[in-house]
């Protein structure tokens, strides 16, 4: 159970957003839920995931192997829950999500994703991302989406660290 009771989705202060999040979401998750205890944390994390999310030129099956990855190390369910069927959808396969706990080892990644999953672990794990990781990683991605992929690593952890502070989980009661 939360450590927190989850906003009234009925409150006219954040009626607005509710009709936001339904439209662009289907549905208020408990992430949003708990975010709506304050509307304008809840304004901000939703533009932000927004753009992260869907206005990325990122590769989707990159974005939530990372997502993916980032659950497991920060020992986040309810994230995992949530993305794992997005990350079905946009092109990993089951035997990669079941892999990603021992990715280093394994002949289902790339070395493309390799070098995405080692700088996912360094940012999530040591903050401070050495010069090889970088360098590893670099040469898969223009610019634009190094910086994506770096604001997506950078983000997803903001994410699990909320969920897990919080005690955000899918079996909550609304």
């Amino acid at each position: 159970m939360a450590r927190l009771p989850y906003a009234d989705l009925t409150h006219p202060e954040v009626s607005p957003l509710v009709d936001q999040i339904v439209a662009e979401r289907g549905s208020v998750l408990h992430l949003y839920q708990m975010l709506l205890q304050s509307p304008p944390v809840a304004r901000g994390w939703l533009n932000h995931l927004t753009g992260i999310r869907h206005n990325s030129s990122l590769n989707g099956a990159v974005r939530e192997m990372v997502i993916m990855r980032i659950a497991y190390l920060n020992g986040a369910p309810y994230e995992a829950e949530q993305h794992a069927p997005i990350a079905l959808k946009e092109g990993m396969t089951q035997a990669q999500l079941d892999a990603l706990d021992g990715w280093e080892g394994s002949s289902l990644f790339s070395d493309k994703e390799k070098a995405v999953l080692a700088y996912t672990d360094t940012m999530t794990r040591d903050v401070q991302v050495p010069d090889a990781v970088f360098d590893a990683v670099k040469p898969y991605f223009e610019p634009r989406e190094l910086v994506e992929l770096t604001a997506t690593i950078a983000t997803y952890n903001m994410v699990s660290r909320f969920l897990e502070a919080l005690q955000i989980h899918s079996h909550d009661a609304r």
